[in-house]
């Protein structure tokens, strides 16, 4: 059985991975969110980083590629055994996804205040709509997180002014 604090070492892990997807997408011009998937004893099943710019797809946030790869290199779309990281709270289409994926357990860095959907904004996890017991971590490097979607989103005002 681990410790809190070493379960707390190992998402702070986890989420410094996220981060340098989410740099790549960032460096890429899109929204810098990394999300990295893994399984119960701890290998790594997928990642995931923001391609809706360079895709040209409105679904390609992070979590989703994140979540088909998991399903795919699990062939099996019940990640109910798996943790998903994430750098930015989920929006609505991705904790949906989550939901359905019946995905173990969630951790997040930062709160988002305009979108969020599972603590912040709306409680999609929580609601009567939810078929699925999600665990929840939110804060995990929220500092880190926070700072490179600030930094990131003053840069591209920037350019814009």
């Amino acid at each position: 059985m681990l410790t809190k604090y070493t379960e707390y070492l190992i998402h702070q892990e986890w989420m410094s991975c996220a981060l340098e997807l989410a740099k790549v997408a960032g460096d890429a011009g899109e929204v810098p969110v990394g999300a990295v998937i893994i399984d119960s004893t701890g290998k790594l099943l997928a990642q995931g980083e923001n391609r809706k710019e360079r895709d040209k797809d409105p679904t390609a946030h992070a979590e989703i590629l994140a979540l088909k790869t998991a399903a795919t290199t699990l062939q099996n779309w019940h990640l109910n055994e798996c943790t998903l990281y994430v750098t930015l709270e989920p929006c609505p289409m991705c904790a949906g996804a989550i939901l359905q994926a019946r995905v173990g357990q969630l951790v997040y860095g930062v709160d988002d205040t305009k979108t969020g959907a599972i603590r912040t904004v709306i409680n999609i996890p929580d609601s009567a709509a939810s078929n699925h017991g999600l665990q929840v971590i939110g804060g995990i490097l929220e500092s880190a997180c926070r700072e490179q979607l600030q930094a990131w989103f003053a840069t591209r005002r920037r350019r814009v002014n």
